[in-house]
């Protein structure tokens, strides 16, 4: 006589365990729905096409000079890509712009100021003023307001009465003159050494007109005290004097870790 048992018959094959419940010796315990964001979510990438780069500006207008100066350090994250990447660029023989942010977007940039730059100078047989060149850089600053260059500037020169003259600039081209200004990564650690030393503002003391020599000692020791806060700013500082004749450049050493 044959037997037979209502229990299913015994797998041999690998065990299925329902989703949300996991194995122990006791059984199969149900656990509450679990989601890692990868099985049931979909799995999500995300590209940028800005990285800052980091980096320190700083531009002061004196009666007969401007000093422009920034540091040298091209970092991406906590790296350091570069220890001698100038942040500093020519446009004519009494200007000169300074821009930090995302390094392919200033060299956009600058190219583009560049050649505007050139045809002018071929249709007008002249450079560019520093007025000019500021309103310039605004306008085009602005025509990438959709989509705009992840560079935040400083522009600094003689102007035509041989005054210095400084502008501060936002990414989207609005700008103003101005005594002093600062941008990058370092620029909360300077501007309010920069208002007090230099602008003279909430002081009841008598305001002098400070000689470039001794501005650039205190550029210096802006550069020194933001290296200590900032660790995109270091290496070295490259400031840049313009008087009516002609542009100096001093590299003085900042920490380099």
């Amino acid at each position: 006589m044959a037997f037979r048992s209502n229990k299913p018959l015994r797998s041999f094959g690998p065990t299925v365990i329902p989703h949300g419940q996991i194995e122990n010796s006791e059984g199969n315990v149900t656990l509450g729905k679990i989601d890692h964001g990868v099985t049931e979510n979909p799995y999500e990438r995300r590209f940028s096409p800005y990285d800052f780069n980091g980096g320190t500006c700083i531009a002061i207008a004196g009666a007969d000079y401007a000093v422009i100066a920034a540091d040298t350090r091209l970092s991406s994250g906590y790296e350091i890509l570069s220890r001698k990447m100038s942040k500093l660029h020519k446009l004519t023989g009494k200007c000169i712009l300074g821009s930090a942010g995302c390094k392919t977007d200033v060299d956009q940039l600058r190219s583009v100021l560049d050649i505007k730059m050139k045809v002018y100078q071929h249709n007008h047989r002249k450079p560019m003023a520093t007025p000019a060149v500021a309103q310039m850089l605004g306008n085009t600053l602005y025509y990438k307001r959709f989509f705009p260059y992840y560079a935040f500037n400083v522009f600094g020169g003689i102007d035509e009465e041989g005054k210095g003259a400084i502008y501060s600039y936002d990414a989207i081209g609005s700008f103003e003159r101005t005594a002093v200004t600062a941008t990058g990564s370092g620029q909360a650690y300077v501007i309010p050494l920069l208002d007090n030393v230099i602008a003279h503002r909430n002081r009841t003391d008598e305001k002098r007109d400070l000689p470039k020599e001794e501005v650039v000692e205190l550029v210096k020791d802006v550069f020194i005290s933001c290296g200590e806060r900032d660790i995109y700013t270091g290496d070295q500082v490259e400031i840049a004097v313009i008087t009516k004749d002609g542009i100096e450049t001093i590299m003085f050493d900042l920490k380099a870790d």
